[in-house]
């Protein structure tokens, strides 16, 4: 039976979630109250930070699913995206319009991810 490794978890939910060779984050959110722009870089620097403390990295990611609460952000967080993804290395990727935890949260990422 593989073994699953579940790290920064509390009573809700943990963090990163690891079943073989695949890593499970919970969706990232920014600072709230920030714009779309600064909100997305927020995510994926946390994406960065919870990837590398499993030992892999954003080349690794398999899935990514972005959701939105207002999709007329949708070109400034892709400017910021599409500047984080490495070349050649984009994962499959869904974005949709969802109401999110709170009205000041703009954009929440969630990572699957291959282990290095």
């Amino acid at each position: 039976m593989t073994e699953i490794k579940r790290h920064h978890t509390n009573t809700r939910m943990s963090q990163i979630v690891e079943h073989g060779e695949v890593i499970y984050l919970a969706g990232q959110v920014g600072t709230a109250g920030a714009d779309v722009a600064k909100q997305t870089q927020d995510c994926l620097d946390k994406v960065d930070a919870l990837l590398a403390e499993v030992g892999s990295d954003k080349t690794r990611i398999l899935q990514s699913t972005i959701w939105l609460a207002d999709m007329a952000d949708f070109a400034a967080m892709n400017a910021v995206w599409d500047a984080w993804v490495p070349e050649g290395h984009a994962p499959a990727r869904a974005c949709g319009e969802s109401k999110l935890a709170t009205p000041e949260y703009l954009v929440e990422v969630l990572v699957i991810a291959a282990k290095a």
